[in-house]
């Protein structure tokens, strides 16, 4: 795929619009074949729902030839820990351009990744994509995943609770973290609370089906770090057993200590190149979340 170059007449590169949405989930639906249309349209929907970050797309680019969409891009931006100062991050997704177009495919990513304040991530690169993404500099932030088993470890006592308003263990949490509880909790995620010796210690995960989808498990989507993630193991699978989830699933670049597991080096690397990278572990507000499926 092409970085560079004049777009020829004809073809422009523009914001995705409220309008486009039928045309943008065609040019998906050619692009990802092996995705059902309902994906794209929950996604796509979900995404309208979501909170405009400043002046930024909502739903990201297309590359449009004579009033018809033949590309997309999505993106996703958010603040990173839910406060209204936080950095802005932004999940690039869904690359897609028609075989007759692809030479310009490059315009697509470059005009999304124009902000230098922002930092861009791409967490599901098809293997396509890969080179393009390296040679836009993204490094990645986790190398492998770590799966491991909860109920393994003991508890030390703590407690989990599910996050939500009004609970007196959000008064624990910093007013960035409460917020991406509940603002996960209500996309659907186990948002939880571990109480360890007195200390509230916030978690996100998202049930998911691994091994050809036949085994389900929980993706961490939020850790303050794996160290934290390791202290309270335990009594988060005992709180995830009584939801039938024994397995657990987390971004890493090493076998992360205090996690009864095996580390998988090179599954699903997750990339990241701007002023401010998230740690692995830290999969918040993305399109494993958004994207519902």
């Amino acid at each position: 795929m092409s970085i560079l170059g004049s777009l020829p007449e004809g073809l422009v590169c523009r914001p995705i619009g409220e309008a486009d949405r039928a045309e943008v989930i065609a040019c998906l639906g050619r692009g990802f074949p092996e995705r059902p249309v309902e994906h794209w349209q929950e996604a796509l929907s979900r995404m309208a729902l979501r909170p405009a970050v400043e002046d930024l797309t909502r739903y990201g680019y297309a590359l449009v030839k004579d009033g018809r969409i033949v590309g997309v891009i999505l993106t996703l931006f958010f603040r990173a820990s839910g406060d209204a100062d936080a950095p802005i991050r932004c999940n690039l997704s869904s690359w897609a351009v028609d075989e007759d177009f692809r030479a310009y495919a490059g315009k697509l990513i470059m005009t999304a990744m124009r902000r230098r304040d922002v930092t861009y991530l791409s967490i599901t690169p098809a293997p396509v994509t890969l080179k393009v993404t390296e040679a836009l500099r993204f490094k990645r932030f986790a190398d492998g995943q770590h799966a491991f088993v909860p109920l393994l470890a003991p508890s030390h006592g703590a407690r989990v609770v599910a996050a939500r308003p009004g609970i007196a263990e959000l008064d624990g949490l910093s007013e960035g973290e409460r917020l991406l509880l509940l603002d996960h909790a209500a996309l659907g995620c186990e948002a939880l609370i571990c109480m360890r010796d007195g200390v509230a210690h916030p978690f996100v995960f998202k049930t998911r089906r691994v091994l050809r989808g036949l085994v389900p498990c929980s993706q961490v989507i939020f850790c303050r770090s794996h160290a934290e993630l390791a202290a309270c193991v335990g009594a988060l699978g005992r709180y995830l057993l009584r939801r039938g989830q024994i397995f657990g699933l987390v971004d890493a670049s090493a076998p992360v200590p205090g996690l009864v597991g095996r580390y998988f080096p090179d599954i699903g690397p997750k990339y990241a190149k701007g002023p401010n990278p998230p740690a692995p572990g830290d999969l918040a507000f993305t399109e494993f979340v958004v994207f519902g499926s």
